[in-house]
């Protein structure tokens, strides 16, 4: 039997902290939405500003990165090449750059979903958030 981390609250309040300061920065209204490894909603946080649509496509990017263990920009790049019978894939809804697995020790502990700016930029702030707890 394997031993894994797992996050807690305070991995998540440190996250989501890092992740709202970057996005803060630069003037990004955004939605961050960070999951466990089962893609289960640990936390969801709108940016003043932040697009309605994003506190739907935040939560399903950090679904996606976790299930998948990859970051979502792996899918959105899938489809993109032309294998559009990708979109059919169950339970797979945020094939959208944006979503970044948090990975320990070779295992995904979880995932952040960022939404509401360029998708490179919402990766940024996804990155700058699991940055913040050291991984």
């Amino acid at each position: 039997m394997k031993n894994k981390a797992v996050l807690e609250l305070a991995d998540v309040k440190a996250i989501a902290a890092a992740a709202e300061a970057e996005a803060l920065k630069n003037n990004w209204a955004v939605t961050i939405a960070i999951v466990d490894d089962g893609g289960h909603l640990l936390w969801l946080q709108r940016l003043d500003g932040a697009p309605a649509i994003s506190a739907h496509i935040g939560p399903a990017k950090a679904h996606t990165a976790a299930l998948g263990r990859r970051e979502s920009k792996v899918y959105e790049d899938v489809i993109n090449q032309g294998r559009t019978s990708f979109l059919s894939a169950p339970t797979v809804h945020g094939m959208l750059e944006g979503g970044v697995p948090v990975m320990k020790d070779g295992q995904c502990i979880g995932a952040v979903g960022v939404s509401g700016v360029k998708s490179n930029e919402d990766a940024q702030i996804a990155r700058a958030g699991i940055a913040a707890i050291g991984l």
